[in-house]
């Protein structure tokens, strides 16, 4: 089973699920993508994904891990390893694919979705997603 298809079988596992994408952060380009809201297109998914690496990845948060490194007296490291996002209407998962630290999986869904289901369904994902990812 490809990486779409993977994520086509999450969405339709979570209800309120609108859409999933896997994002390589160190370039920001979607690997892989399942929605079901026809204005997700390409620029759509594209700003999303560039969104979520600057959360992850971007020169603030690099910065703050740096700091946090030397305080701790550790190799610069990647710390923040999940993240959920809430908007108006809608809730975002995000969570780095274990084992592959440039990976980045972001469930989007509606607000009646459950946040425990949301994160179990992605977190259960993951072991599926990992051998698509660099």
């Amino acid at each position: 089973m490809g990486l779409n298809d993977t994520l086509k079988g999450l969405v339709d596992t979570v209800d309120g699920a609108l859409g999933c994408a896997v994002v390589d952060v160190s370039s920001g380009l979607v690997l892989g993508v399942h929605h079901t809201v026809p204005y997700f297109t390409q620029a759509y998914l594209d700003a999303v994904a560039a969104a979520a690496v600057e959360v992850f990845r971007g020169s603030t948060v690099r910065t703050v891990e740096k700091l946090l490194a030397t305080q701790r007296g550790d190799h610069e490291v990647n710390y923040i390893q999940e993240i959920q996002m809430t908007t108006e209407n809608t809730l975002h998962f995000m969570c780095i694919v274990p084992g592959k630290k440039n990976a980045l999986a972001v469930l989007i869904t509606n607000k009646n979705a459950n946040l425990g289901m949301g994160w179990a369904a992605l977190r259960r994902t993951l072991t599926e997603v990992a051998p698509h990812c660099p």
